[in-house]
């Protein structure tokens, strides 16, 4: 078998690397090396697996046949099975959509389908061979089997590099799939035509998650493209352009053993003629090391923002891996030229801000949106202007926004919680208009907040997961009090504030537990606290158990619901020990991660253990924070206990890792846990901070004592201001339980 070039690249890149990284603890330490990409891409992590650069709007790797849930993605380490090679891809989430735009380069005769792995010659589809598969941040190599072809991707913001070294080269081509998405979506229209005799263009619009995406690509061939072979709807021809609902275009090349074909894929929501724009702004040549090396760097700068000291290079891996999650998304969602496609459909341009998509508010508002207001301010302050200009198109802020699109999926309001942390936290230009757009999307009578309005809770007889859309609603109620109060509007703050213990009407003494609660004022019968119905029932990927603490913003109304702070704590301390069994005919896939019936793979769990330290236990958050860091996240593919999410479980493992965690949104207080690492210097508006642990041992994860800047500190928290100002903060460890504050 003939020798490629993707063991050459990559060893060159591994020697580039290297050199980089003589100085480990230096200005030039080489980041990238340390994340293991694989990590989330088995199990239900759903992870994206390929080529980018961080928060780009393309994300170019392999899709595979399955259209399984696990397969969200496109990649499951289970399967080796490739349909093709899409730019745009969903990483962690729990409902697929994209895979846009597809190539796959082909030999010989192939029918136009996704094809089935019960028979090898049908459709496009090829094994990946595994052996010499790869990827790394920028850059992903495989080998297909079935046409004995060598790809290598690379990418920049807006544009898909791919390399393809075809072993065999007779009647080489590489196929444009406009049909298949990751088999989650339809297209409703697409096409393909000339532009000259190294360049396509089209567009595909489709239907599904995202209810109406449009993305218009141009397609640049490092030679000619002989001639073009059409499939529409069935009917195949050979003209300079085609339109269909089914649509694949064979470009026909003149393929060598020794001279690898390259194509660059630019992207755009809005025209090709801006694709093209892109195209000559951010990839004009055809270095193609040269671009895997920029993409590299690109994710050294930001994973650069925070370096760590540990002498566990496994926890320096998860690590690292968790940070390069929590950059997938969100996703650029506008040209080099500043146009954007609005949430109305209509075509926008902004000088001022760059545009964003792929908004997991639910997931992403409670620790990957906190990590974002740290490390990346430019980014939080472009994600402000992008909910405000959500706002004026669509009437709302998003709620999880897609390409534009407003898909309405899960509860309560969670843009609010992001827009009014932004703004809390001195983000917002323009602080009144972004508590317009708090205050008018938080009154609106849909998804059931007419009902709330109407009861002062969500009736359980009136719709479904009444409890999650009113504990969420709960929490965002108190995100737009907080913004109230900045502003000056003192009854919208103290009304907001009164919305936010809606979730008081839902605690039963009786059972101490949150219920769902009828038009009647009663309380659903029966009731089983362990009991699952997967979308169906009174809450929302979860059970009474976790909903029962899903209060961040409340802890002191909370534990009022309880007859002492004591029964509270009981009350927490059995979420963790009690049996972890659930039951129901259709049990929620995301409940998952379990402790006791605490919920580690599901985001409304993760504030959980930091209610110790509010209660003044920080032991015991230590304990748990330890037991969640150390064996609910691993190395392996299957590292991650339940969906990605967007970023949102690995922030969680950023934050706790360093040591502290916000509990409460729009709050800007991040509470203390227990640091994993010896020593951490984050990149902040206000220079470095740093952060020195003593004594730290798995033994010694005790808080002894604080030191913020040389001075003794004796608070449970650390203000986001003190963080983003830069300065030190040292923290004695030991194996006593003990209050420091």
């Amino acid at each position: 078998m003939k020798t490629t070039g993707i063991i050459a690249i990559g060893a060159t890149l591994l020697l580039a690397a290297t050199a980089c990284s003589s100085n480990i603890n230096g200005e030039h330490e080489n980041f990238t090396r340390y994340v293991n990409t694989r990590i989330g891409t088995g199990g239900h992590g759903h992870v994206f697996y390929g080529a980018n650069v961080p928060f780009g709007m393309v994300q170019l790797g392999p899709t595979s046949i399955p259209q399984e849930w696990d397969w969200c993605s496109g990649y499951h380490i289970s399967d080796s099975t490739v349909i093709g090679f899409p730019h745009t891809h969903l990483s962690g989430t729990g409902i697929g959509d994209l895979h846009d735009v597809t190539l796959m380069p082909v030999t010989g005769t192939v029918t136009y389908a996704r094809g089935n792995a019960a028979d090898p010659q049908s459709g496009l589809w090829s094994y990946s061979d595994r052996s010499y598969e790869t990827a790394r941040p920028g850059y992903y190599a495989t080998r297909l089997t079935r046409y004995d072809i060598d790809v290598e991707l690379t990418a920049t913001a807006r544009v898909g590099f791919h390399k393809y070294t075809f072993n065999h080269p007779d009647s080489a081509a590489i196929v444009i799939d406009l049909q298949n998405g990751g088999g989650w979506d339809r297209a409703t229209e697409a096409s393909v035509f000339r532009i000259s005799d190294t360049m396509l263009g089209g567009y595909r619009y489709s239907r599904g998650w995202a209810n109406d995406q449009r993305i218009y690509f141009v397609a640049e061939f490092s030679q000619p493209v002989i001639s073009l072979d059409f499939a529409t709807d069935g009917d195949i021809f050979t003209p300079d352009s085609c339109r269909g609902t089914i649509v694949y275009a064979r470009a026909n090349i003149e393929a060598r053993a020794d001279n690898p074909v390259y194509v660059k894929v630019a992207l755009s929501p809005v025209s090709t003629d801006n694709a093209r724009l892109n195209l000559k702004a951010e990839l004009p040549g055809w270095d193609f090391d040269r671009c895997v090396t920029r993409a590299d760097s690109a994710w050294n700068s930001e994973l650069s923002k925070i370096r760590i000291s540990t002498a566990d290079t496994t926890k320096r891996e998860i690590f690292y891996a968790a940070l390069y999650h929590t950059m997938i998304a969100p996703s650029l969602f506008c040209d080099v030229n500043g146009d954007y496609r609005g949430a109305d459909g209509k075509i926008y341009n902004s000088s001022d801000f760059k545009t964003y998509t792929t908004f997991s508010c639910w997931d992403t508002y409670r620790a990957a949106h906190p990590l974002m207001s740290i490390i990346h301010p430019e980014l939080t302050r472009d994600v402000v202007n992008t909910f405000l200009s959500i706002y004026d198109r669509q009437g709302k802020l998003p709620v999880w926004h897609l390409m534009g699109c407003e898909t309405n999926t899960m509860v309560g309001n969670p843009g609010i919680c992001i827009l009014a942390d932004a703004v809390t936290k001195g983000y917002a230009d323009d602080p009144r208009r972004a508590y317009e757009a708090l205050r008018n999307s938080a009154m609106l009578d849909e998804r059931g907040m007419g009902l709330r309005k109407q009861y002062g809770y969500i009736p359980c007889d009136m719709m479904k997961e009444s409890v999650a859309y009113d504990m969420e609603y709960a929490i965002a109620d108190y995100g737009v009090a907080q913004v109230a109060k900045m502003v000056g509007d003192t009854a919208g703050y103290d009304y907001f504030t009164r919305r936010s213990h809606s979730y008081r009407n839902l605690f039963d003494p009786g059972t101490r537990f949150m219920r769902g609660k009828d038009s009647d004022g009663k309380f659903r019968e029966p009731f089983n606290p362990i009991s699952s119905d997967h979308r169906n029932d009174d809450y929302c990927e979860g059970n009474a158990w976790q909903y029962t603490f899903l209060v961040p913003h409340d802890l002191t109304g909370l534990v009022g619901c309880f007859p002492s702070q004591e029964d509270f704590i009981a009350k927490l301390d059995s979420l963790f020990t009690v049996d972890s069994q659930l039951e129901g005919d259709v049990i929620s896939p995301d409940i998952s991660g379990m402790i006791g019936q605490y919920a580690h793979g599901n985001e409304p769990s993760h504030h959980i253990a930091y209610f110790y330290t509010m209660l003044g236990r920080p032991w015991q958050t230590a304990d748990r924070v330890r037991q969640i860091l150390g064996t609910l996240y691993t190395a392996q593919p299957d590292g991650l206990c339940g969906n990605e999410d967007v970023g949102a479980m690995s922030a969680w493992y950023v934050l706790s890792a360093l040591g502290f965690y916000q509990v409460e949104p729009a709050g800007g207080r991040y509470y203390f846990g227990s640091p994993l690492l010896d020593k951490a210097t984050i990149k902040v508006p206000g220079g470095k901070f740093i952060i020195t642990t003593h004594n730290n041992s798995d033994a010694n994860r005790y808080i002894q004592s604080i030191n913020l800047n040389g001075m003794p500190y004796h608070k449970a928290w650390i203000d986001f201001a003190d963080i983003t100002a830069g300065g030190t903060l040292e923290i004695e460890m030991g194996n006593k339980p003990v209050k420091w504050y």
